[in-house]
């Protein structure tokens, strides 16, 4: 496949800039991909779609606040810096993207907070804007995170043009998000609401969690048109004994499993055994879906709808099917279905 072939008009009111009013409320559209019939609905209206015994897996994935600002030393120069990952809590250092990156050097120091009490170094270049922050926190590490985070912002993507707000820090957040790392909400999982869940309990639908921590490999450009020479960047994901054990007796017990979100595809097809079965997995993974591609283990997805040339937008259509999933895409257009991470829903079932 090729990059050029992932491209469509996306007006730019279509990118939602804020989350509908109730997580359940935002519209869907239900694509079958055995009949190629398009329906549109209300995501609420997802319980009609299965059955009990059917299982949904969602990413529980936590996001942080990992944007913040800081001065450099002398200069005052306000640095953006984008916290990705911590390398080390004894050592309080982190891998970090700083903006504008050219005035950023090893040795620098920069002040953070409006006492500037925070104080890091850079001891280490890794990308272009890539740097490894050296913490100089003098107390428990808890402590320390709890202050950093203090001085963070919720990150939302750069489509949503604005700046975030106190409903942002609870709405860019799934309900059942807890174990944190993750840089990118799982959109998908945005839409459903407690009183869903219950729906869905009650109905005899089952639940699972897998855990795949999104960066923001996700939004970096694909700079090639052969998608084959593409790397995606690793992400730190588990797929436990618990729910693999839940994954396995759905497919021996003949119901289906629907991935809640791209990330759970991704994390799913990555710990994939023999059998339409399911290993347990513990690490890191790079691995790049794009059509064609067989999915052994799941049998329906939920996504929100993606931006033009996006690696999510790839993994829809190779779950999809290229020619139906980018049909769907210009009828969403059509119909002013919202776009982006607060965007409305789509789902694939068979």
């Amino acid at each position: 496949m090729k990059l050029s072939q992932f491209k469509f008009r996306l007006p730019d009111e279509l990118i939602a800039q804020r989350p509908a009013p109730e997580r359940d409320q935002s519209r869907m559209m239900v694509v079958n991909r055995r009949t190629g019939e398009i329906e549109h609905k209300i995501f609420k209206d997802i319980i009609d779609y299965f059955d009990d015994g059917d299982l949904f897996v969602y990413n529980d994935t936590m996001v942080f606040p990992a944007r913040l600002y800081g001065n450099k030393e002398k200069t005052g120069a306000r640095i953006e810096v984008f916290l990705l990952r911590e390398l080390s809590a004894e050592n309080k250092l982190w891998d970090v993207l700083v903006e504008p990156a050219r005035k950023i050097r090893i040795g620098n120091k920069l002040y953070f907070g409006d006492d500037e009490s925070m104080v890091a170094e850079v001891i280490d270049n890794t990308t272009s804007r890539g740097r490894t922050l050296r913490f100089l926190y003098d107390g428990p590490h808890e402590e320390f995170k709890k202050e950093l985070y203090k001085l963070g912002t919720t990150p939302l993507p750069y489509y949503i043009n604005r700046e975030p707000d106190e409903e942002d820090a609870e709405r860019f957040q799934t309900i059942f998000a807890r174990k944190e790392g993750a840089v990118i909400v799982p959109g998908a999982g945005l839409h459903f609401s407690r009183e869903l869940l219950k729906r869905l309990e009650i109905k005899g639908v089952n639940l699972g969690f897998i855990t795949i921590h999104s960066g923001l490999g996700n939004y970096r450009e694909i700079d090639v048109e052969d998608l084959t020479k593409h790397r995606m960047d690793s992400e730190e994901m588990e797929a436990s004994e618990e729910l693999v054990d839940l994954v396995n007796a759905t497919k021996d017990g003949g119901h289906r499993v629907c991935a809640v979100g791209t990330s759970v595809l991704r994390a799913v097809a990555s710990a994939v055994s023999m059998g339409d079965h399911m290993k347990t997995y513990s690490g890191w993974t790079n691995k790049f879906i794009f059509p064609p591609y067989d999915f052994s283990v799941t049998d329906a997805l939920v996504s929100n709808f993606h931006l033009p040339y996006s690696t999510m937008l790839m993994m829809v259509a190779a779950f999809g099917g290229y020619d139906l999933v980018m049909d769907a895409y210009k009828k969403a257009v059509k119909e002013g279905y919202k776009f982006g991470v607060y965007g409305d829903a789509m789902l694939i079932v068979s």
